[in-house]
């Protein structure tokens, strides 16, 4: 397979006070055309050089704590699968799971 670029795009739209009223994302290898539209993300960036991690997180104002609480819990999953895949560590995965089923039962989502 030769090589190619994807490519994704974020689309955020501030109020006055530059909170995000909306934000929409769109990438040449996502399922649907056009920009979606999201309540709340996570961009995070790994620099191996200085051995840190920088970061993106936004949500829009109409976000309900309820919605942060069930987006939280599912990162935490989606985390831990991606650790996962990318270490091949299923202990470690597994802690992270099980962390995010402890934030789920205290939050009462289970």
């Amino acid at each position: 397979m030769e090589p190619r670029t994807a490519e994704i795009k974020l689309i955020v739209e501030l109020d006055a006070d530059s909170l995000p009223r909306s934000i929409l994302w769109e990438a040449s290898d996502a399922l649907h055309d056009g920009p979606a539209a999201c309540q709340s993300m996570m961009l995070s960036v790994w620099d191996n050089e200085s051995k840190t991690t920088a970061a993106i997180d936004l949500w829009t104002k109409d976000a309900t704590i309820a919605d942060m609480n069930l987006y939280f819990c599912q990162v935490f999953h989606k985390m831990a699968d991606t650790y996962l895949r990318a270490t091949n560590n299923a202990e470690a995965a597994d802690m992270i799971h099980e962390f995010g089923n402890r934030f789920a039962t205290t939050l009462g989502l289970r």
